[in-house]
């Protein structure tokens, strides 16, 4: 999540519907200038009991972001208190109950992308040695209760933990329990846009079903393969889900920002603090009837804030976001942004996506998007068949995109070996939420703290 470190007196007002349709149409690029970027994020641990380190501990968070500074980083402070880091290989922010994110740079292959991963763990993990703290992944915490997990001091975190048990039941765990892996791509147009984010938000179930790994609350099987994404379904209904009129047509920007402007508000910031506006209307905002600031316009920068307070499956700012999957282990982070890119980035890839899912109807997505938390790889698509079935198909589709992108590293490899972990789950029929459910009735016996074995 995006963090504010300074509102700008000289930022334009928001005088015309033309400059709230700016972010998304300047997010063009020529296919050259296209880009990837991954966001990962990873519970923090420490490992003398397993415990969530609160913000202020000797060895807690704040120690961890100060001491990554030595590999360059630069702190980034909100009411005096480090709370995130800028660099060359992007962003590291917090997550409201300590979960630590790299927002990885905008790079231009999936070599890249892996370097980047490789580096940011090796230097956590380095910074994890000294101070006994280490990093699983995961989509949410196993064994922890909302309780048991210290929270971050960001502003507008203290006005969402506020606002969500006023619109569902669990959007406090979504805050404070869960982690994902996403990806982040570039459009040439409009029309592009609109393709890929039809595509996108199709096939988003099949990669909750591929990297479901939150099978587990309060160190028992909760149900569910990806318990992370049934937690949106119940987080606030006004700003989730499939959004179905991306599948309309005459669909682009025009429509998001309706969409965007019918998003109740959480904040506004100013002067350095958050000012809470949950639940008000941004359209009362642009007419300067805006309680919490009466009389007052917003600005550009109040627009992108408000952006990214929508959680649909995919979003859409002046990039598209893929927000599907689970947490995960170091492989896996690669293996997300090569099954987009390959899908999304040479143009038959994404024609023969669209080809394999544009006949699905709204109820059928939406089924599917309902079914996958709980059957994975087994829940029911257009046709009779399963996202099993389709499996090979996908990333048979994504593999041709990989390999007509041309990408190579120095050893002349293509990015199409990213995909094998994906493969490797496709092949077995096994999601890796079901591997640690084997594990836990099996050679675990019932001991839930064991996948703390299975660190990053």
């Amino acid at each position: 999540m995006s963090t504010r470190q300074a509102s700008d007196a000289e930022d334009p007002i928001i005088e015309s519907r033309d400059q709230l349709v700016a972010p998304m149409a300047n997010g063009e690029k020529p296919r050259e200038n296209w880009r990837i970027g991954t966001e990962h994020e990873k519970l923090v641990y420490r490992r003398s009991d397993h415990a969530a380190p609160s913000y202020d501990e000797p060895g807690g968070i704040r120690d961890l972001l100060v001491e990554l500074q030595e590999f360059g980083w630069r702190p980034v402070k909100e009411g005096g208190k480090i709370i995130a880091l800028s660099g060359p290989d992007g962003a590291i922010s917090l997550e409201p109950a300590g979960q630590l994110e790299l927002s990885g740079a905008a790079v231009e292959n999936l070599h890249q992308t892996c370097e980047e991963a490789g580096r940011h763990l090796a230097q956590v993990k380095a910074v994890g040695e000294r101070l006994g703290i280490s990093f699983l992944g995961l989509g949410m915490w196993p064994d922890k209760t909302r309780a048991e997990l210290p929270i971050m001091p960001k502003g507008r975190y203290e006005i969402m933990l506020r606002h969500m048990p006023r619109v569902g039941s669990l959007g406090l765990d979504m805050m404070l329990r869960t982690c994902t892996i996403q990806t982040n791509l570039d459009y040439s147009s409009e029309a592009d846009m609109a393709q890929k984010f039809r595509v996108s938000l199709a096939l988003q179930p099949l990669a909750t079903a591929l990297f479901a790994n939150s099978p587990f609350t309060e160190s028992k099987p909760n149900g569910y393969l990806s318990y992370r994404s049934h937690i949106w379904s119940d987080t606030d209904p006004h700003r989730t889900g499939m959004i179905p009129f991306v599948f309309e047509d005459g669909f682009g920007y025009e429509r998001y920002v309706d969409y965007m402007l019918d998003v109740p508000m959480y904040f506004v910031f100013r002067d350095g603090k958050y000012i809470d506006a949950a639940g008000l209307s941004f359209r009362d905002f642009l007419d300067g009837k805006l309680s919490v600031l009466p009389g007052e316009k917003p600005r550009q920068a109040d627009w992108w804030d408000h952006l990214s307070t929508a959680f649909p499956e995919v979003r859409l700012k002046s990039f598209l976001e893929m927000r599907g999957a689970d947490g995960g282990p170091w492989n896996r982070i690669c293996a997300l942004p090569a099954l987009w890119v390959g899908l999304l980035y040479d143009q038959g890839a994404l024609d023969a996506a669209w080809d394999l899912v544009k006949h699905w109807s709204m109820e059928e997505r939406e089924a599917l998007r309902n079914a996958v938390p709980k059957l994975g790889l087994d829940a029911p698509i257009h046709g009779g068949r399963t996202l099993r079935d389709i499996a090979p198909e996908v990333l048979a589709i994504a593999r041709a995109g990989l390999a007509a992108r041309g990408a190579l590293n120095s050893s002349g490899d293509n990015e199409t070996g990213f995909l094998g972990p994906l493969d490797d789950i496709v092949a077995s029929g096994t999601v890796p939420a079901q591997r640690l459910l084997d594990l836990y009735h099996g050679e675990w016996a019932g001991d839930v703290t064991r996948v703390y074995e299975e660190s990053f």
